[in-house]
């Protein structure tokens, strides 16, 4: 059974949970180098610009998301957000996305979020059904977002 935590307290899988997010979703980074992305998100577990929850298995990182201070700098103006959302190919259709996408709901509510906000160029319909909501759609790294709210 798949064990939730910070990642901050098992700092040893926040290289490749980063080199993850940095394939995944390489549009973003075009313009950061992979070492340097490992670097800010390491920095982000111990300033909370990027604290991610994480699930692991047997010792094997199976997967996480974050709760980011500022995951869209065009709309500093917004609050809280849920980013960072990734499960390993071999993990996923476990429910893994969906429990941790809850439990960083669950946590930014105990610390006072009233609104989490997240960007994705390709799963709004799977957001949609976790209860979140299309604010805006708007054209970022050459593909089509929605910028999406829910309430916590």
């Amino acid at each position: 059974m798949p064990q939730m935590d910070w990642l901050e307290n098992h700092m040893d899988h926040c290289d490749l949970m980063a080199e993850w997010l940095y394939r995944e979703f390489n549009h973003e980074y075009a313009e950061q180098s992979l070492a340097g992305w490992q670097q800010e998100f390491a920095e982000g577990q111990r300033d909370g610009r990027w604290k991610c929850l994480i699930a692991t298995e047997h010792g094997q990182l199976l997967g996480g998301a974050s709760l980011a201070s500022n995951d869209l700098p065009e709309r500093p103006e917004l609050g809280s957000w849920l980013a960072c959302v990734l499960v390993a190919p071999n993990a996923r259709r476990r429910g893994l996305a969906a429990q941790l996408i809850e439990d960083i709901c669950c946590h930014a509510g105990e610390a006072g979020v009233t609104t989490l906000y997240l960007h994705t160029h390709n799963q709004s319909d799977y957001y949609a059904r976790l209860g979140w909501e299309v604010l805006e759609r708007f054209e970022a790294w050459g593909k089509r977002q929605y910028l999406m709210f829910r309430s916590v």
